[in-house]
């Protein structure tokens, strides 16, 4: 027995070991990002690069936020808050009322609308992208935040993973439900909803981020700079030509560009992990 719990610590200590140098692998570029952001443009361009930071980030930071290169930082920031949120919340909204439909109604040729809708998977933004780019501008979209999200909420893939969740539920909740004079809504909502909590903040997590590094399609109906994304900014601060990059506010910005799909990730781990691997509701 002893030597069992040797072996399970040395093999835990092992486990630990090689997690922590993982973790310093893929931290230790974000890291030098972020004392690239607190120096001077001299001190990166000179090797060796400092490995600690710098003190200008005060300045650094201001400089990004107010000033950026075609638009503020803050207002990219903004922008795309907007555009992730309304991705997010567009495609559960309209996810999780095609599988209640589908799962709980009785139309004829459901299972073949349900399987045109999985057949989209098939049909990225890019393959798409000409004539949805063509519909949205003569609805007098670009330039828009309708413009950036709508043509972007519909998701198949949301649409079949609540489908599968609602067909695990027991069907004598319904029946329960109907008994109790309760209408479709209000089964959906009372009882549908509250169930479906954890699979909604994991997929949100996932669509937000999804949003939220959207590059080309915001390219494409974006003309204005004030309505440009975070993204769009950082590859816009890259000089073309002979001119040299300003890279202590690249990196501020980039670093600015990693603090909201964090925060959600951070925020929502517990519902997120719970919602991926929880079999029993």
């Amino acid at each position: 027995m002893s030597g069992m719990v040797e072996r399970r610590g040395a093999g835990m200590w092992l486990s630990h070991i090689g997690m922590l140098i993982g973790i310093a692998i893929v931290c230790f570029p974000i890291y030098l990002a972020f004392v690239a952001s607190t120096v001077e443009q001299q001190a990166i361009v000179r090797p060796p690069m400092p490995l600690l930071p710098g003190r200008h980030f005060i300045a650094n930071y201001h400089e990004a936020l107010v000033a950026g290169i075609n638009a503020p930082v803050w207002r990219m920031l903004a922008n795309s808050m907007v555009m992730a949120l309304g991705i997010a919340f567009g495609k559960i909204a309209i996810s999780i009322l095609s599988a209640f439909a589908i799962v709980y109604f009785r139309f004829p040729l459901r299972q073949t609308f349900f399987w045109l809708i999985f057949l989209t998977l098939m049909l990225p933004v890019e393959v798409r992208i000409v004539p949805t780019y063509e519909v949205v501008a003569n609805f007098g979209m670009l330039n828009s935040y309708s413009g950036l999200v709508l043509p972007l909420i519909a998701s198949a893939t949301a649409t079949f993973l609540f489908r599968q969740f609602f067909m695990t539920v027991p069907d004598e909740l319904a029946e329960a439900a109907r008994v109790d004079g309760a209408r479709p809504m209000r089964f959906f909502f009372d009882i549908l909803l509250p169930m479906s909590r954890t699979n909604i903040a994991a997929l949100f997590v996932i669509l937000f981020i999804y949003g939220w590094n959207q590059y080309l399609w915001p390219l494409l109906v974006t003309t204005d700079p004030q309505m440009n994304t975070i993204v769009m900014g950082i590859k816009q601060m890259f000089p073309s030509g002979d001119d040299v990059a300003n890279w202590p506010v690249i990196m501020a910005t980039a670093i600015l560009a990693m603090l909201p799909p964090v925060a959600v990730v951070v925020g929502m781990q517990r519902l997120f992990i719970k919602g991926l691997v929880e079999t029993e509701k």
